[in-house]
């Protein structure tokens, strides 16, 4: 039952404005490839590893048609004909191409490849292993006790992973069921993926295949141990967000960040690059059930978070269309938002209470995910923990679903081991303190909560029917998010960007389509 009375109408309007911003765009994508994407093909046909000089395969063979030939025809064209010509599998045409020893150009100017079909028993071997993992996840969860209290989600960022390992499994041990690992500082600004265990990294850890793997495995045997399933999340947004998906559906992510807009306001990734990517990433997301999380907390540490509250929630409406476009059920959209209200704000409690309510209302089947304060945090970690403690309680009683745990230690330092399990600590006391507290409390119709929530939602229906007219690209030109301003036609990747070729083919992303239609669209 809703707590809030929120007005229905204008919520359904916000959905309606939310869809119209998210097809205009979706026009857009449906004619556009981007390097990204032409990698994640090649990695879905099983090209994994790197060249001589330490280069992806992916990328070397990407650059080849880029210089050579011409990429606004797919990599399944090129890759199509030489399997065909060679009778050679795609990884070992990818270490012909990086050594020089085959030249994909002499493919294009060929007519539209009659032989695509040859690429179905290495896109199949991909499938095969995605289908595999979600399987084994299922099994996992099904055999967990079943959570009502938020999920506690911590982070890991040391920049070793085998470092990351021993503090990942401590965090579970203690009581943590989801771990995230940071990438290293400006990862999402490469335009490749490093390949193999990483020990270097800068303020993270890198995301790569095998540290995934090795991560994976380690919470699989804490899991066993601690008989719970715990749930592993890294990064795929940036210049490589698809490609990224792609290697955590074959490893058995279970989460991964997922956003371009938080890519465009806050790395200066150029819209178009990153939208078309995005789609792809949530298509592959959608299809190996892995949770998505967005980025609209992100917004609130550059703008004041009780007088732009509501591009948040636009935000939310807008990436939840995009979800849909993707295929994605509602049970895989972990929408962002964050207790980032000036403690100082009287009543901020109270506010904060009602932007987390009015998420949980509007989005009831979503897994929410619920970021703690950062922004306020000023190294008194006594005031933090107050705060922390405050913000658990607002997590508890909205029945938010992924609960990011704040560190007393923000501002100061990388969490140690210490200061997260006292997080965790603080937390548990609180999730069995305020289990049902929740369920127990009602708010007056004509009292500051209720007036909060209408207001914020009055205030997204305006702004959507703003973006509605101007459209995504205007309003991210205009900075209404974050109050950063972003061009069309700037920022990094753009020059990866392909109008597709009147024959360009992606096999694998019909496929995913297709099951994907059949399985949650009937």
């Amino acid at each position: 039952m809703s707590k809030l009375n929120l007005n229905q109408k204008e919520i359904q309007e916000c959905r309606i404005y939310a869809k119209l911003v998210a097809d205009d765009v979706q026009s857009f994508i449906q004619k556009h490839t981007t390097v990204a994407v032409e990698r994640t093909i090649l990695r879905l046909l099983m090209i994994d590893g790197v060249n001589d000089f330490g280069a992806p395969l992916v990328n070397t063979m990407i650059d080849h048609i880029q210089k050579d030939a011409d990429l606004s025809k797919g990599i399944c064209h090129y890759l199509s004909y030489a399997i065909h010509d060679t009778k050679k599998t795609p990884q070992e045409i990818a270490i012909l191409v990086s050594k020089g020893n085959f030249n994909l150009s002499i493919y294009k100017d060929k007519e539209k490849s009659p032989y695509l079909h040859e690429l179905n028993p290495f896109f199949n071997q991909s499938l095969f292993q995605i289908g595999k993992m979600k399987e084994i996840r299922k099994e996992w969860i099904n055999q967990s006790p079943v959570k009502q209290t938020p999920a506690k989600y911590v982070i890991v960022a040391t920049g070793n992973i085998y470092e990351d390992i021993k503090q990942a499994v401590s965090a579970a041990k203690k009581g943590a069921d989801i771990i995230a690992v940071i990438r290293s500082t400006g990862q999402s600004l490469l335009d490749y993926v490093p390949f193999g265990a990483t020990t270097e990294g800068f303020g993270g850890t890198y995301a790569t295949q095998e540290n995934f793997r090795l991560m994976r495995k380690a919470l699989d045997d804490v899991s066993k141990e601690e008989k719970r399933y715990i749930k592993l999340v890294n990064y795929a947004s940036g210049l490589c967000m698809p490609e990224i998906v792609a290697m955590g559906a074959l490893e058995r992510l279970d989460m991964m960040l997922n956003d371009s807009l938080y890519g465009i306001i806050f790395r200066d990734i150029n819209m178009k690059r990153t939208l078309v990517d995005q789609y792809f990433s949530r298509v592959l997301s959608a299809y190996a059930d892995i949770i998505i999380n967005t980025g609209e907390d992100n917004y609130l540490t550059t703008s004041d978070a009780y007088d732009h509250a509501h591009t948040v929630l636009a935000s939310q409406f807008i990436n939840e269309q995009f979800a849909k476009n993707a295929l994605m059920p509602e049970s895989l959209m972990g929408l962002g938002h964050a207790y980032e209200i000036d403690p100082n704000l009287e009543n901020s409690f109270l506010y904060e209470l009602a932007q987390a309510e009015m998420a949980r209302e509007i989005f009831p089947n979503a897994p929410l995910k619920y970021m703690p304060p950062t922004k306020h945090m000023t190294g008194d970690i006594f005031k933090g923990t107050v705060q922390n403690a405050l913000f658990n309680i607002t997590a508890v009683t909205t029945k938010q679903s992924i609960h990011l745990l704040g560190m007393m230690t923000e501002a100061i330092h990388t969490p140690f081991v210490s200061d997260r399990a006292l997080a965790l600590d603080n937390a548990a006391y609180i999730e069995k303190a305020f289990k049902n507290f929740g369920d127990e409390i009602q708010f007056k119709p004509d009292g500051m909560i209720v007036k909060r929530a209408s207001e914020v939602l009055e205030k997204a229906h305006t702004l959507l029917k703003e973006i509605k007219d101007d459209g995504l690209f205007k309003t991210l030109e205009k900075g209404v998010f974050a109050g950063i301003s972003r061009h069309e036609d700037q920022g990094k990747g753009l020059k990866g960007v392909y109008v597709k070729h009147k024959d360009y083919e992606n096999p694998i992303l019909d496929v995913l389509l297709k099951d994907l239609k059949g399985v949650y669209h009937g």
